[in-house]
């Protein structure tokens, strides 16, 4: 049995943060919302990170508030330009990657379909191309979506060996992306005994994310502004989880592919209980209670694009194989998101603190269940 092969869980949660002193790590999309949160964990962790991605699009912004440009090279760069991104690669000799950067919303994905095609299908294959061209790669994570799958409005939990597809442009370049990495993963990297995995999640919740049409933001803007939050779909069900569960299953797919990569270079999911699949009222409700004050506007369907009203992982692979499962209910992760909102917005320079101690009390929550 393979050393990647181990599947006590207290292995891995008490290896994760001594795996990743000192190992080179690169990092796409690192200026985002879930990419400034494992920049953080990462750098706690010891990990020699550099970062590729835009510059961040929103003001204010995680990346900017955490500071974490003084414990990593950030290069800010567009990886539909491959040149550049085989400079970088070359530079930094990385023994492990995570391709997180995409566009990332539905919506700007009906206003902008070929550059999200551009960004989310051709990137992910020049990330690819450089990293086989560059001889330190041992690991290759790739961050997909849930919305990858075909959705058939089930209201059981996909598996990953669920059929792809996506209506939405956002959707269907994910799939893409899951089919580019799969003909990499058997036409290059297999032979070159390079552990390449691809992890789908969903609907993260979390402190310091600002981007537009996302439930969160958009309830945290209508609270502080004037109390009101607007619902375009309240009746859409999602599984709702904060960003640090996903988070921590690809850092521990990220150490599983190093140390065995072909037992795991395969899809894997990661979502949250089933309990924490409520309809976008629900989780309004849920994250006004916690503010103290406000109320919900419906607003009109007409007009709208299509969303999913439905969407739910199976993620029984990752339990059983992994020993990864959720450590917050919906309640805990709504009431971490908010307070650190609640924290942060009096002060804006208490944004890296704050972070930095929710990543601190979620790994002592790691540990306490290990065995």
């Amino acid at each position: 049995m393979g050393r990647g092969t181990r599947s006590l869980e207290g292995l891995a949660v008490m290896g994760i943060q001594e795996f990743y002193r000192q190992k080179k790590v690169l990092l796409t999309g690192h200026t985002g919302f879930k990419g400034s949160w494992l920049s953080l964990w990462l750098q706690k962790s010891g990990a020699q990170l550099t970062g590729v991605a835009l510059a961040p699009d929103t003001d204010p912004n995680l990346f900017s508030l955490l500071s974490l440009t003084r414990d990593m090279r950030s290069e800010i760069a567009d990886i539909r330009e491959l040149g550049r991104l085989q400079k970088i690669f070359a530079e930094s000799q990385p023994e492990i990657v995570i391709h997180n950067a995409a566009q990332p919303l539905v919506l700007r994905s009906y206003a902008d379909p070929v550059g999200t095609f551009e960004t989310n299908v051709i990137g992910t294959a020049n990330v690819l191309e450089a990293a086989r061209h560059t001889a330190s790669v041992r690991a290759i994570v790739v961050v997909t979506t849930d919305k990858c799958y075909e959705n058939r409005e089930w209201e059981y939990g996909y598996r990953e060996n669920d059929r792809l597809g996506g209506r939405d442009p956002y959707s269907s370049s994910k799939a893409a992306a899951e089919i580019v990495t799969h003909s990499y993963r058997e036409s290059f990297f297999q032979r070159a005994g390079i552990g390449v995995a691809t992890v789908r999640a969903g609907n993260v919740i979390g402190g310091g994310d600002w981007a537009e049409d996302r439930i969160v933001p958009d309830i945290i803007r209508g609270l502080a502004k004037d109390g009101k939050v607007a619902l375009r779909q309240p009746h859409a069900r999602r599984p709702w989880q904060h960003v640090l569960e996903p988070l921590r299953g690809y850092l521990m797919i990220g150490q599983r592919l190093y140390e065995d990569g072909a037992a795991w270079a395969e899809a894997w999911n990661f979502g949250p209980r089933d309990e924490s699949v409520v309809n976008v009222e629900e989780l309004t409700r849920m994250a006004i209670e916690r503010w103290g004050s406000g109320q919900i506007e419906i607003l009109g369907a007409a007009g709208q694009q299509h969303e999913a009203r439905t969407l739910r992982l199976d993620c029984s692979k990752a339990r059983e194989r992994l020993q990864w499962q959720p450590l917050f209910d919906l309640h805990e992760s709504i009431a971490t998101t908010v307070d650190w909102y609640k924290e942060v917005l009096p002060s804006r320079e208490s944004a890296r603190d704050v972070t930095s101690r929710q990543i601190d009390s979620y790994i002592a929550r790691m540990h306490k269940i290990a065995p």
